[in-house]
């Protein structure tokens, strides 16, 4: 697969990427879950700044895919909503840890407002002391999902994987989540906001 993105110094660079698709996503070490969701009006005190480039913006962006495609670029930590006329919306994302990064072909199967974090029980083995959230961790300001989530299905099948939000802007541009996509809060609201449920989702390696 092959994209054509628009730099920042405004010249056109390729960019190419493979889409792994080995029975859908490689879910063998999913990192984060979550239901249920909250109203707030706020976020708590944030950590870090995002770097520039990572800031959302328009670009010019050539894709086969249709639009209101989202298309997540790991390596480039980029997340891309394909638009009519060779452009598209760019976010800048925060990523899996080494050993904890998926790609495949999967579809926003649900959406949910300020959702309740579940960390499910591998997680709860590499890091003993989140046991307490065993049961859930309402959605709040400190919520490592954030303000919204959408969650990735193949077919009927929830992946355990989200794009979500995060109250560290610090962490975009990064590679040290537990496998899924983080997004500042700004963001992820704005994209939550013109995503429907059943919308695919492509991410690259």
């Amino acid at each position: 697969m092959t994209f054509r993105a628009k730099k920042d110094s405004d010249s056109s660079i390729l960019l190419s990427r493979r889409t792994f698709v080995v029975g859908g996503l490689s879910v063998a070490l999913a990192g984060c879950t979550a239901e249920t969701a909250n109203n707030w009006t706020a976020y708590s005190a944030v950590e870090g700044t995002v770097a520039p480039q990572y800031r959302r913006r328009r670009v010019r962006y050539a894709s086969k895919e249709k639009p209101g495609t989202i298309i997540v670029d790991t390596s480039d930590r980029y997340l891309y909503v394909v638009e009519d006329n060779g452009m598209a919306t760019r976010y800048g994302v925060g990523v899996g840890r080494a050993g904890f990064a998926w790609s495949g072909r999967a579809r926003v199967g649900r959406k949910a407002e300020w959702p309740t974090w579940t960390p499910p029980p591998q997680m709860i083995r590499r890091q003993p002391e989140l046991k307490k959230y065993a049961g859930g961790m309402k959605g709040g300001p400190n919520n490592p999902l954030g303000a919204r989530a959408l969650y990735l299905y193949r077919g009927s099948r929830d992946t355990m994987y989200r794009l979500h939000g995060t109250n560290q802007p610090g962490s975009i541009g990064r590679a040290m989540s537990s496998g899924c996509i983080r997004m500042l809060n700004s963001d992820v609201e704005h994209l939550y906001a013109r995503t429907k449920v059943g919308t695919p989702v492509v991410v690259t390696a």
